[in-house]
């Protein structure tokens, strides 16, 4: 009897808990959509609170500056480069809020257990060096457009009302954009932007160089000159170069609070040596440094090798098409190189595909990762 008073409890009661539970969960994922909902409404706030702030502030600053002024489009002193500079200091100070914003407003905070000092001070490291890149990219930007609108309209004027407008109105589009930039960063975002900051970044110093046959020699000739061309190079070479870094860490973070394990340790060294060298390509000249800035160089192109042979086994939990992608990329590069040994191309050839396809491999990798990071997720 007691057996059969046990299981009709647990028929009376059963259907209970179970619709109990049922609810509770219904229950945490309405949470966690109004959640999401709150957060991305929040972010839209906060971005339009950003552009709103930018528009006043550089548009009472180009009011002062332009005050009886006809300004050109381009150009020294023109309306172009006066935006170009302001909407610069505006993605710092942007990119900074939004970053700090996703530390410190409840609704953004991740758990305090998985920030510790050494983690935050990762962070900000980190995002400073995102910052710079998206205010260089931000700089480039404005100065090519300004430069095609004054050959749209060549010799026009712009009187000052409109030229604080239009001003404002840039500080404005950039302040909100880089807001959710900064809010929504993520690894797949971060490729995005090391993507684009390298080819704005590289295009820039080639079309600004004021040597025309600079392809004749080889690309760290880009670097070596007094001029604005020779800036760009070595600030893109630079700060790309602290980008990698960061994605070091981004693509070998097991995540859920795990520790990486021994392969993603050595693959995140292997990367951060890897933007270190890339660093130094740009932090020492190959005019006044040739031995360091060879060394790194070379280098760069010796441990990726390494890395991309290396990862079927450091990290094994990867597509099988993504070790093949690397083997091929290698064979590309030595077939170029043999090209130039035999003279059939020049330096500038094999550096250009070099760079292109170990930053490729780099950009994908870092995709590549957080798709099978999300793979390995437990379902729950």
């Amino acid at each position: 009897m007691s057996s059969a008073v046990s299981e009709d409890s647990a028929g009376e009661h059963g259907p209970g808990e179970s619709s109990v539970g049922e609810r509770g969960a219904g229950e945490h994922g309405a949470a966690e959509r109004l959640g999401r909902r709150m957060r991305a409404a929040s972010v839209e706030s906060l971005a339009l609170g950003a552009g709103a702030v930018a528009f006043v502030i550089v548009g009472v600053a180009a009011f002062f500056v332009f005050a009886g002024h006809d300004l050109s489009i381009s150009g020294a002193g023109s309306v172009g480069q006066f935006a170009a500079i302001a909407c610069c200091a505006v993605t710092l100070v942007v990119y900074g809020g939004g970053r700090v914003a996703t530390w410190s407003i409840p609704w953004f905070r991740r758990p305090r257990e998985h920030r510790s000092r050494l983690v935050a001070a990762v962070e900000v490291f980190d995002s400073l060096a995102i910052a710079v890149a998206h205010a260089v990219v931000v700089l480039l930007l404005w100065t090519v457009l300004s430069d095609v609108l004054a050959r749209s309209f060549q010799d026009a004027q712009v009187f000052a009302i409109p030229a604080t407008l239009l001003v404002g109105t840039a500080a404005a589009v950039t302040g909100y954009y880089v807001f959710l930039a900064a809010a929504n960063m993520n690894p797949l975002l971060l490729s995005a932007v090391l993507a684009v900051f390298l080819v704005v970044g590289a295009l820039t110093s080639m079309l600004t160089a004021s040597n025309p046959h600079w392809w004749k020699q080889n690309l760290s000739v880009l670097g070596i000159t007094d001029d604005w061309s020779s800036a760009t190079f070595n600030i893109t070479v630079i700060v790309g170069g602290v980008l990698v870094t960061a994605i070091a860490r981004y693509a070998t973070d097991s995540g859920a609070g795990r520790r990486p394990g021994r392969g993603e340790l050595q693959v995140r060294t292997a990367l951060v040596i890897i933007g270190t060298m890339l660093a130094f390509v740009g932090l020492f000249p190959v005019n006044r440094f040739f031995l360091l800035h060879n060394t790194a160089a070379t280098g760069m192109a010796v441990i990726f090798c390494v890395l991309a042979v290396g990862i079927r086994w450091a990290m094994p939990h990867l597509p099988h098409a993504f070790y093949v992608l690397g083997w091929v990329f290698i064979g590309v590069i030595a077939l170029v190189a043999l090209f130039f040994a035999v003279g059939y191309y020049n330096l500038t050839a094999v550096e250009l595909v070099a760079a292109v396809l170990i930053f490729s491999w780099i950009i994908v990798f870092l995709r590549v990762t957080v798709a099978a990071g999300n793979d390995r997720e437990p379902m729950h």
